[in-house]
């Protein structure tokens, strides 16, 4: 499942309702991960724009994989703007073994971070202004890549 709202997340709301989804199917673990804006670099929030086809295929590739390993992949994430100390960005993997939900969500975090197709700005000011240099060009990209 994947889910993008408008702003900030609504952590407990989203985790709850996950849990609750997922309470009967048998899983021994949901372990989920949590990204919060930080105060640093004279911020005020961070803005994001998504490519939600290339977003989409991405996450139904993983989804995939962790249904090879009898798990579940469950993720949301912020468009616009979303102030400090808001989360942007949560993940979960529901797994009937620890250890492969372990694994699980440190692979799918990294990857994210390397490749899902969504650009982040910094809000200082009221400007919005690229984060150039927290950003990872998207493997095979071309032109869509290009100034990253």
């Amino acid at each position: 499942m994947l889910e993008l709202y408008s702003g900030p997340l609504d952590v407990p709301e989203i985790l709850k309702r996950w849990y609750e989804t997922e309470a009967i199917s048998n899983y021994g673990a949901y372990i989920p991960f949590v990204g919060t804006v930080r105060d640093e670099d004279s911020i005020e929030a961070l803005s994001f724009d998504i490519y939600e086809p290339i977003l989409e295929s991405w996450f139904k590739a993983w989804e995939e994989k962790a249904k090879q390993r009898g798990a579940k992949v469950v993720m949301a994430h912020s468009i616009g703007d979303v102030p400090v100390h808001t989360s942007s960005y949560i993940a979960a993997v529901f797994s009937p073994k620890r250890r492969v939900a372990l694994e699980l969500i440190e692979e799918f975090v990294e990857d994210f971070k390397a490749s899902a197709p969504i650009w982040k700005y910094d809000i200082i000011n009221g400007e919005r202004v690229y984060a150039k240099d927290r950003s990872t060009r998207i493997a095979g990209s071309g032109l869509l890549g290009a100034g990253k």
